[in-house]
């Protein structure tokens, strides 16, 4: 395929940093190894779907900035567009997150799940070089400089196991080892991109996760996400490529993926998309002023009803936010309560407020 100017550059560029994450990856040197390889897996999608898109014409500049568009806006485009697959897109979006991790915080990587989602990398980006740009990584990086391990990779939900049993070790006291145990919980979060778009790493969430390991939760309450993920291997050795996927049918979970009393499982960005309308937003949504519509929700229980409010905590200040649900009930009150009487008794709302004729 002939590609134009611009598009062979970024691909050059993308086999460019593939290679120098190899050469890391390979390297005698620990100090800074993980992040050296992260942050070149990293900038190696992107330069690979930037050449895709400007291959296909696509537009790569923001108009307002004039600056070229993000990674996720990329992978967006690609996956939506130009041939990308969601598990392809999952394992870019994971090296993503634990390079954006590793980059402004810290994390901790097992070797054995650094090297499987590496390799896991490496064959979604073969593939889609060879399924859209029509070329092979054969052609341009020897197979002596992919990453070698000793310990041939485990499956992800033996590793994942074994990294949650590790990290509950570090969390005993005594052991001292708060730090590297957190570091290992925020690259698990990150992992969880494989299987979900939404993934924001901060430490209230890694409070509330170390909190629920040190009580005793099991491992499919604390990261449900992770229970969803599967690998597949072929080959060995220099040959070996690996898959993350899906697993189909519904996994086990014990508790919603969005219930705020389940501390362990929720993650932040769940509950502020769940729960994403303060009270004067909430009023206009039904149509309401927001004196009244307190009064109706006063009348409904919403503020007592855990599936409809819930209570944003930063420092000192608190901050209660709606649920569609509280939209919902509130609308359908509407039509059945007359809110002129139950304005009118606004002092006690529970015993008025008759039906509208």
């Amino acid at each position: 395929m002939k590609l134009v100017r611009d598009a062979r550059t970024l691909k050059t560029k993308a086999i460019g940093s593939l290679r120098t994450a190899m050469t890391a990856f390979n390297s005698y040197d620990d100090e800074g190894r993980v992040t050296l390889v992260l942050m070149n897996l990293q900038h190696a999608c992107e330069m690979l779907l930037k050449a895709v898109l400007v291959q296909k014409k696509a537009k790569v500049f923001d108009k307002g900035t004039g600056r070229s568009i993000g990674f996720e806006k990329c992978l967006g485009l690609c996956q939506a567009s130009h041939g990308l697959t969601n598990d392809e897109a999952g394992i870019m979006r994971a090296i993503d997150a634990l390079r954006d991790a590793a980059q402004h915080w810290f994390v901790f990587v097992s070797e054995d799940l650094l090297y499987l989602q590496t390799r896991a990398l490496i064959t979604s980006f073969d593939a889609y070089l060879q399924r859209i740009l029509d070329d092979a990584l054969a052609n341009h990086i020897p197979p002596r400089v992919l990453p070698i391990s000793t310990m041939p990779p485990g499956d992800f939900e033996f590793l994942i196991d074994k990294e949650f049993t590790l990290v509950v070790e570090l969390l005993k006291p005594g052991r001292r080892a708060r730090d590297e145990a957190r570091a290992r919980i925020r690259s698990m979060l990150a992992m969880e991109a494989i299987v979900t778009d939404e993934v924001e790493i901060s430490e209230r969430d890694i409070d509330r996760i170390e909190k629920a390991m040190r009580g005793g939760t099991e491992l499919k309450a604390v990261f449900p996400r992770l229970a969803t993920v599967g690998t597949t291997t072929n080959g060995e050795g220099v040959n070996l490529t690996v898959h993350f996927s899906k697993k189909h049918g519904a996994p086990v979970q014990y508790v919603g993926g969005d219930d705020p009393s389940a501390a362990a499982a929720v993650r932040e960005i769940d509950l502020r998309k769940k729960f994403h309308l303060q009270a004067k937003p909430l009023a206009a949504k039904v149509g309401l002023t927001p004196p009244k519509a307190k009064v109706l929700r006063a009348f409904l229980g919403i503020d007592e009803d855990p599936a409809c409010i819930h209570v944003f905590e930063f420092g000192s200040q608190k901050i209660s936010c709606f649920s569609d649900n509280a939209v919902t009930k509130m609308k359908a009150a509407m039509a059945e309560v007359d809110m002129a009487e139950l304005w009118a008794n606004r002092k006690n709302p529970a015993t008025a407020a008759p039906l509208a004729p």
